[in-house]
């Protein structure tokens, strides 16, 4: 895996991958960026979120849970000194459907957490992770 970070103006940066696809990112006003764009530590997160979202997703599927919506909210704290790096991550797994088998999302979630993605594998070196989930109705029923 390769990525190149390119300067466009002061801290304004973009990223591509192998993937060929552009990432904006910037600082906060008040250290001399533009805050056009998001930050690397909120990329991250992001990226976090997606790699626990894509295993449960794909688990779920090859259970053939159907599922009307999902969301993953995390939350992070970080250290007050430099590196500022996270200490403590809080994911929230929000899965909407009706019947949904918590049996199943449980087990997805655990075999996210501890086998496949590798994100948090690396993020829980440094930072203690707490994940919980809600099952919620279809979002478009009464």
């Amino acid at each position: 895996m390769k990525v190149i970070v390119q300067s466009i103006d002061g801290l304004s940066l973009a990223a591509r991958g192998d993937s060929n696809h552009w990432v904006a990112m910037d600082a906060a006003a008040d250290v001399g960026g533009a805050d056009g764009a998001t930050r690397p530590m909120e990329l991250m997160l992001m990226g976090l979120g997606g790699c626990t979202a894509m295993d449960v997703l794909s688990i779920l599927k090859k259970k053939r849970v159907i599922l009307d919506d999902f969301e993953c909210q995390i939350e992070a704290e970080r250290a007050q000194e430099h590196p500022k790096i996270f200490t403590r991550i809080r994911i929230k797994y929000i899965f909407y459907g009706e019947n949904l088998p918590r049996e199943a999302v449980e087990r997805a979630i655990e075999l996210s957490e501890t086998t496949y993605c590798s994100a948090s594998a690396m993020l829980r070196k440094s930072a203690e992770m707490v994940s919980t989930y809600e099952i919620r109705p279809a979002k478009n029923s009464a």
